[in-house]
């Protein structure tokens, strides 16, 4: 299949990179690389009828990905997730088109699968031989899985608490795992400053191109299941906040080949109230998020002190006349059961601070009843 990718540019200051070397982060400002297509010859050549006769994954975007040869593809069959209406839940709520995009039915079990899958497609298509990450969990769970079936060695950091589940899919899969005493970003320290002695190249959040790609194929599902039209609300979990991010990168994408319209869904970034950086940063105005001093929750996944894409998670917000909430750990455990009660769908902690959040919102009335609005689960139960 013809491939549209350019080249990578700069979300902050512009500067165009070649694709066709392994980058990381802009040489000039430390800022996270864009993958840029060539979407005016995709304008009249590629539509949506164009989706009917594909598989049901991610991958059904081709053209909007940015792997150039198919043979590199590694593939643990990403399914397009289901877009479930939470009828009962909604009814609770006052809110009658209240959906859940459930990200647990992905390969490893969370949405880390799509952003992985991408990443070490593009590792095995530029000979990448070695890949180290930091990881609060699933991420290093999908790593390891994607890097084991592409024959890559794999390098872990993760602090001690990360669930044991995690630590032992890794190892499972073949993985070298090193415990930190400290948090993500400890672990992040030590993968920049060994990486270049070890030969390894750094996948961590937003440090290299590509998982970004794989994560903006969310809101790709989401367009397509609503009929090539976007939701009023989108709530989404937010650590390192790729998610956000990408969805807004693939959105602008759309747009540009005529598959949407301008309208895009106000952007509700959910995190911890142990660990709240990006929440702060908006109840002040900032375009920036400050470190979060003595990060502490129960999502481990939202245990993130500082985002190297603060900036564009804020910007999303801030464009889409969004919001940006905390929720406390108690709550968090209390909505862990109110939607398997309720929907009969099992979520981690940080798909349930999404749910968490919708009686403030409601109450605050950033959310109204007769919006649509899409939570996503993230991922589902481990113990």
């Amino acid at each position: 299949m013809e491939n549209y990718l350019l080249h990578l540019e700069c979300s902050s200051c512009g500067e165009i990179y070649p694709h066709e070397i392994p980058q990381n982060v802009c040489h000039s400002c430390g800022k996270p690389l864009f993958a840029r297509y060539a979407l005016e010859q995709l304008v009249d050549t590629w539509k949506p009828e164009h989706l009917q006769t594909r598989p049901p994954s991610l991958w059904r975007y081709r053209e909007l990905l940015p792997i150039c040869a198919d043979e590199h593809i590694v593939s643990l069959g990403e399914t397009i997730t289901p877009l479930i209406h939470a009828k009962r839940l909604g009814a609770q709520l006052g809110l009658s088109e209240l959906w859940i995009k459930d990200e647990s039915r992905l390969p490893t079990g969370s949405f880390k699968a799509r952003g992985l899958a991408m990443a070490i497609s593009k590792a095995k298509e530029l000979d990448i031989s070695k890949l180290a990450i930091p990881s609060a969990g699933n991420a290093a769970t999908a790593l390891s899985v994607y890097a084991a079936c592409a024959g890559i060695p794999a390098h872990i950091f993760m602090p001690k608490d990360t669930p044991v589940f995690n630590q032992e899919t890794c190892r499972l899969a073949g993985a070298n795992v090193t415990l930190i005493d400290g948090l993500i970003t400890d672990a992040g320290k030590i993968v920049a400053d060994r990486k270049k002695d070890a030969g390894w190249f750094d996948v961590s959040t937003l440090k290299e191109p590509y998982r970004v790609e794989g994560k903006k194929t969310m809101g790709f599902e989401l367009a397509e299941q609503f009929g090539w039209k976007l939701p009023d609300v989108i709530i989404y979990p937010t650590g390192g906040g790729t998610g956000i991010v990408g969805m807004w990168k693939g959105f602008a994408e759309l747009e540009a080949i005529g598959w949407i319209g301008k309208k895009r869904p106000r952007f509700i970034s959910v995190q911890a109230a142990g660990c709240a950086p990006i929440v702060k940063a908006w109840e002040e105005g900032k375009s920036n998020a400050e470190p979060w001093q003595d990060a502490h929750t129960v999502a481990g996944g939202l245990r993130v002190p500082q985002a190297i894409g603060d900036f564009l998670i804020l910007e999303a917000i801030y464009k889409s006349e969004g919001a940006a909430v905390a929720v406390t750990d108690d709550a968090i455990r209390e909505a862990m059961q109110l939607l398997p009660t309720t929907e009969g769908i099992l979520t981690c902690p940080e798909g349930a601070a999404t749910v968490a959040a919708l009686k403030p919102l409601i109450a605050n009335g950033i959310i109204k009843p007769s919006e649509q609005v899409v939570l996503f689960n993230t991922g589902g139960y481990q113990a």
